[in-house]
């Protein structure tokens, strides 16, 4: 039949209707360890397959693709119905990813290029700070757009914010420029006990070096736009250096999060020309935060996994009870961690905690719906006042 036929002639057929479950109650059970898996499941002779088995993989948001049947276990008994019911437990493992699936990573360096925003002909004081804060990019992790969508969107960020240095320079002196790095720089293969390992595409020196080049862009990209130029960063909780047991630690420091920031400052001194004016600044041993004065405005940064969501201002006020704790004199604290941009203030201080750079989690958009949306933010500060707050994306 012709299109306007089959148009004219269309109805609108209800779904499918699937048939009703037989006597034997059909169920089933999934079973996740790392890279193994076991699917049980129960119901009659015809309908237990490994087929309904990868079915309840993709219900519960794993790819099947991605895992393979590796075995079986199954026993039968016969139905009030005469019918034969079965009970099978599949085996999966984990596919190994293919090698070309690994995003080529001369093509990632060569993104992080030397950019030259606009540099005022001659640099001279001011009496407020511009503060770029940004985390979470996770380098190494295949969720959403992938390695090359996350370094893109970092690179392109920290750009726009330089360039944004000049349009608010006509409402405000800058003299200061801040770099809040706030953790979970890389992906890591700690998290989870380590059932993180193959969503992970790059090695951890390769996640190290995306996240050491990546900051050393921001410096030279900065470097040039201010009298003073900091640059702090934390440990976050993917960076850990090393856990024993998934569990314990070494010393609280020893990150790979802050180690990148510690190279990109050595390599700094080697050009005192270019950045000896720019200062970096990481927490002390066996610590976990650091402050730095910005323009009389005393910025802690901190990585949000040191309290639970949403309790941020009780566990400052934890912190600050310590009179030796840097804390105790803090006005603004910019944190990492939780992948959604939330400002939030009480009496003169304030929280801060720009969204992530990387643009989902799979696993959040399975369990809850929703994506990312991504991005750094901005602030300038100014004896204790942070009155300008913008996301860049």
């Amino acid at each position: 039949m012709t299109d306007l036929l089959d148009e004219l002639l269309s109805k609108p057929v209800g779904p499918a209707v699937q048939p009703r479950p037989s006597s034997a109650d059909f169920t089933r059970q999934i079973e996740v360890n790392g890279d193994a898996a076991e699917v049980t499941v129960q119901g009659d002779a015809d309908d237990v397959t490994e087929d309904s088995a990868a079915a309840y993989l993709r219900a519960q948001g794993l790819d099947p693709a991605d895992w393979r049947a590796t075995g079986f276990r199954s026993s039968e008994w016969t139905l009030p119905s005469g019918g034969v019911g079965v009970s099978t437990k599949f085996a999966f493992t984990r596919a190994k990813a293919p090698e070309d699936e690994r995003p080529p990573l001369d093509e990632l360096l060569a993104a992080v290029e030397t950019y030259r925003p606009w540099v005022p002909h001659a640099l001279t004081g001011g009496d407020h700070s511009y503060i770029i804060a940004l985390g979470d990019m996770q380098f190494g992790k295949i969720d959403g757009d992938g390695v090359a969508g996350t370094l893109q969107r970092t690179v392109d960020g920290l750009n726009r914010a330089a360039d944004l240095l000049e349009l608010y320079r006509g409402r405000f002196s800058i003299g200061h420029v801040h770099i809040a790095w706030l953790g979970d720089h890389i992906e890591g293969f700690v998290s989870q006990g380590g059932a993180n390992t193959w969503r992970t595409q790059l090695t951890l020196t390769e996640q190290i070096r995306l996240t050491r080049r990546v900051m050393l862009h921001a410096l030279t990209t900065v470097a040039p736009l201010a009298e003073r130029v900091t640059m702090a960063a934390v440990p976050g909780n993917h960076g850990e250096a090393v856990r024993f047991g998934g569990k314990g630690l070494t010393r609280y420091d020893d990150s790979h999060d802050t180690e990148s920031l510690i190279a990109v400052k050595d390599a700094a001194a080697l050009a005192p020309e270019s950045f000896g004016h720019v200062e970096f600044y990481v927490p002390d041993t066996d610590e976990l935060t650091v402050v730095v004065d910005c323009s009389g405005t005393t910025v802690a940064h901190a990585h949000g996994h040191q309290w639970r969501p949403g309790k941020h201002f009780e566990w400052w006020k934890g912190q600050a009870f310590n009179k030796q704790s840097a804390m105790h004199q803090a006005d603004l604290l910019l944190a990492g961690h939780l992948h959604h941009e939330h400002v939030d203030s009480d009496g003169p201080r304030t929280f801060i905690q720009p969204p992530s750079m990387e643009s989902e989690s799979t696993w959040w958009r399975h369990a809850k719906g929703t994506t990312g949306a991504p991005g750094l933010m901005v602030a300038i500060t100014k004896d204790g006042e942070t009155s300008v707050k913008e996301v860049v994306r």
